[in-house]
């Protein structure tokens, strides 16, 4: 999967707020890749890093998948083809939501 070009339909683009949590602020663009089924149920969900302004849809590559330890939910990572990130920049980068999980970067 690492590597493989997704279409993200971005539903919580850079500057919103989560529906729910109100408290979580979207500093990324994120959203969910249309017909791939998550473990939870529901589409894949994904982050859009690289991308530094509200998007409503972004096609790119995976360059992680966040593995939550302590939830059913993974996370994948999404970038221009031609960019890379390590793995503290994407912590730093989607802090504002998986700091309330136990997570794991796979690179």
């Amino acid at each position: 999967m690492l590597g493989k070009k997704v279409k993200v339909i971005i539903d919580r683009p850079l500057g919103t707020y989560h529906p729910k949590h109100k408290d979580i602020f979207y500093s990324v663009n994120y959203g969910y890749i249309e017909g791939i089924i998550a473990p939870d149920g529901e589409e894949q969900d994904a982050y859009v890093l690289g991308v530094n302004e509200p998007i409503s849809e972004f096609t790119g590559k995976i360059i992680a998948v966040i593995k939550r330890l302590d939830d059913v939910e993974e996370k994948w990572v999404v970038a221009p083809e031609n960019m890379t990130f390590t793995k503290e920049e994407i912590i730093e980068q989607v802090e504002f939501q998986e700091k309330y999980f136990k997570t794991e970067i796979c690179m």
